[in-house]
């Protein structure tokens, strides 16, 4: 596979998932598998499991791990890792979750090279997920974070995870 390129888009850019889906398109191959992490138990940190479900529900056509009612979270991340990687051996992750910065990249949905470092920003040491990543950024990381991530609007989570589908299914559609 090609070197990806690192992406940052806003999400209310009317071209983001477009920008987005051309760079995901080399890696919807048949050995892919999407990992959505966060819990929905807090609402800055559904992002991954509201993409994760809202994939499901258009009938994605690669396996899903972690959606709102069986998420791949903190408590459970190692047994999910070692489940994947034996059901799915071969597999190229691309690992979808919520994160933290600074106050200018709010709204951010960021591709990156390698993995996903969960639980990082709150101070918990989980295992990395995934060969790429897609991060969105919903709100500032500080001494307040904890606090801060329980005052973030539904809305907003659902408008990043939109476009976050939204540019998994167009590279899917592109490769038609």
């Amino acid at each position: 596979m090609s070197s990806i390129r690192e992406i940052n888009i806003h999400y209310s850019d009317e071209n983001g998932a477009i920008t987005l889906s051309k760079n995901l398109k080399p890696y919807m191959t048949n050995d892919l598998v999407i990992v959505c992490i966060g819990t929905d138990k807090c609402i800055g940190d559904c992002l991954g499991p509201l993409v994760g479900t809202l994939l499901e529900k258009s009938n994605f056509p690669y396996p899903i791990y972690g959606t709102l009612y069986n998420p791949v979270h903190a408590v459970n991340l190692k047994d999910k890792i070692n489940y994947i990687s034996k059901k799915h051996p071969y597999s190229f992750i691309i690992a979808i979750d919520a994160c933290l910065s600074n106050d200018e990249s709010i709204g951010t949905i960021q591709l990156r090279k390698g993995p996903i470092y969960p639980g990082k920003g709150v101070g918990k040491e989980l295992p990395p997920v995934g060969d790429i990543s897609i991060i969105g950024i919903v709100d500032i990381l500080d001494e307040n974070t904890k606090a801060n991530l329980h005052s973030i609007r539904l809305g907003f989570i659902m408008k990043l995870s939109e476009v976050i589908v939204d540019s998994l299914w167009r590279a899917i559609n592109e490769m038609k």
